[in-house]
């Protein structure tokens, strides 16, 4: 019989981890709560993919070093989680790319 398991020890879902992955992303979560979303995201790939998603969008924005509208902000948050829970685009989802004449 396993001893009772301390609340901190608990693994954490992906909801919970959803309710705080952008704070995890930004560094604003105690140690305890980062050192718990961190084992889920390395058991979750569906988590991991988010946190990738986030982690990328963010990194990209911040090369730009520009002012970002927030309506850009929100439809790139928007993508990052269609990503996650619909896989990449296939070729059907691309715009078509041939000019106009």
């Amino acid at each position: 019989m396993r001893p009772f398991r301390r609340r901190s020890d608990r693994p954490m879902n992906c909801m919970q981890v959803g309710r705080r992955l952008q704070r995890y992303l930004d560094g604003n979560l105690d140690d305890l709560t980062a050192r718990r979303i961190m084992r889920h995201l390395e058991d979750c790939r569906r988590c991991g993919l988010e946190a990738t998603a986030y982690t990328e969008i963010k990194a990209s924005l911040a090369r730009r070093a520009i002012d970002v509208p927030d309506d850009a902000v929100t439809r790139l948050r928007a993508f990052g989680e269609r990503l996650v829970h619909e896989g990449p685009p296939t070729d059907l989802d691309l715009p078509d790319e041939t000019p106009s004449a």
